[in-house]
């Protein structure tokens, strides 16, 4: 029957809290100092507001199993979701395991543009089509065209490759393999180098000519 959580204030560090199966109504102000807490129950309870619970929550960075079920908060439509999405730190959420596709999800429900850049950076824009499927063009529906095959990137040279790759970069690709060869193939290079300065002479030593030259030793790495 308990309705109020005050008396949790001076209790720094718990790990596990089991609050289910009470009268609660609103958890404001009782719990966000609770930065240990690692295990919370609050299901089955009369918690109505998510958005104000879930704020209460948000600096439990080690919380990890979270119940809220059998609370009228639960039934909102994107609930879970909101939940994954705020309190990212949280791996079993209502008796389920939460999914690398339920943060994705999240994701481009509550910070659409983020998501949006993520995917531009590390993947390009994708295509929702499945493999073998027709592409609709501005002059009716044509059948999709296979893409460039490794036995064909043999006969180009690496610039026309390039320029061949362009032209198909939208359409399916029929094996799996041929994605990922022309992904590797038009992939930028990257280059890091790293220098041991302690070697190199100052301006103050060239000067003087205390330190004798050598030739810096420059270590760089290449991959795509």
């Amino acid at each position: 029957q308990i309705q109020d959580l005050t008396f949790l204030i001076q209790n720094y560090y718990l790990t596990e809290l089991y609050l289910n199966n009470n009268k609660l109504t609103d958890i404001s102000g009782a719990l966000k100092h609770l930065c240990s807490l690692q295990i919370l129950f609050l299901h089955n309870n009369e918690l109505k507001n998510l958005g104000k619970t879930v704020k209460e929550l948000k600096g439990m960075i080690s919380l990890q199993t979270l119940n809220l079920f059998q609370n009228p908060l639960a039934y909102d439509p994107d609930y879970r979701l909101y939940v994954i999405y705020f309190l990212p730190s949280v791996q079993l959420l209502d008796r389920k395991l939460v999914t690398q596709r339920e943060r994705e999800a999240a994701l481009h429900l509550y910070n659409p543009k983020r998501a949006w850049v993520m995917q531009s950076i590390a993947f390009g824009k994708r295509v929702d089509t499945s493999l073998g499927t027709t592409v609709a063009s501005s002059r009716g529906i044509q059948p999709a065209r296979r893409p460039i095959t490794p036995s064909v990137l043999k006969w180009f040279g690496n610039v026309q490759v390039i320029d061949l790759l362009c032209s198909f970069c939208r359409v399916p690709f029929e094996d799996p393999e041929d994605a990922v060869l022309v992904r590797a193939t038009t992939r930028s290079l990257m280059e890091f180098s790293s220098v041991d300065w302690n070697k190199v002479a100052t301006c103050q030593e060239r000067r003087l000519k205390n330190k004798a030259e050598e030739p810096p030793e420059k270590l760089t790495v290449q991959f795509r």
